[in-house]
């Protein structure tokens, strides 16, 4: 088994935003223990669906939970990016073309509760891939291993990849940047996840502003102020 080093995207001192994953994480807990491989996806590109695949994974390893992220972006991985892997680690796409076995592509991760499965190289029939009888085989076998196994897909307004991977999990998250989405393009993204028997968990949303100027930054600093303190204060 491969050993990878995952970068974190948050600092030691983003209280804020460590508050929210341990929130989205109890959240999670509380649907139930028939909801175990949840698939996370966005409508757009970089509304941060990936960041936030890997911060629920890690708060929930970091609670004791046996977990399990599967990079399922087979087409433009992100998670790639803040991963330091071996050279030749294997991924989700030699698993899915019958090149390797499922041991070959588990992952340790500095976080002790937690593996990874990297995409793998960029295949030309993603969609199909994911649809094929070794991604059912491989969420089936998960399932009995893990906790909660977090799947992070591509976006679903672009492709359909997001659809046909939810389909063998329990439920889907979708990922929502602020001010940066539509109304209109969320509603049909729903719409298609709901026609699709896809069950939408809910939204996350993502990337709030949180300068003292703006709407989020003053009423989310004036909640944090009040329950938790002036962080700025000695």
């Amino acid at each position: 088994m491969n050993s990878v080093k995952i970068q974190s995207s948050l600092s030691e001192s983003d209280f804020r935003a460590k508050e929210s994953y341990k929130a989205l994480r109890t959240n999670l807990q509380l649907c139930g223990s028939d909801y175990k491989v949840i698939a996370v996806t966005s409508s757009l590109p970089d509304e941060g669906k990936s960041t936030v695949s890997l911060n629920l994974a890690t708060a929930l390893a970091e609670s004791g939970k046996k977990v399990l992220l599967i990079d399922a972006d087979l087409r433009k991985s992100v998670l790639v990016g803040r991963i330091q892997m071996e050279k030749g680690t294997k991924g989700l796409t030699h698993y899915l073309s019958g090149q390797c076995p499922f041991a070959e592509i588990v992952c340790t991760t500095n976080f002790p509760q937690m593996h990874l499965i990297l995409a793998g190289p960029v295949a030309p029939n993603p969609s199909e891939l994911l649809g094929n009888k070794y991604f059912k085989h491989l969420i089936k076998g998960v399932r009995e291993i893990y906790d909660y196994v977090i799947v992070d897909t591509p976006p679903l307004g672009s492709v359909i990849d997001s659809v046909v991977a939810a389909q063998e999990c329990d439920g889907i998250v979708l990922v929502v940047a602020a001010n940066q989405t539509s109304r209109k393009l969320v509603q049909a993204i729903t719409s298609q996840l709901q026609n699709s028997n896809c069950h939408l968990l809910g939204i996350i949303l993502n990337k709030i502003p949180m300068k003292k100027n703006s709407y989020y930054g003053k009423y989310y600093g004036k909640y944090y102020g009040k329950y938790y303190g002036n962080s700025n204060k000695k």
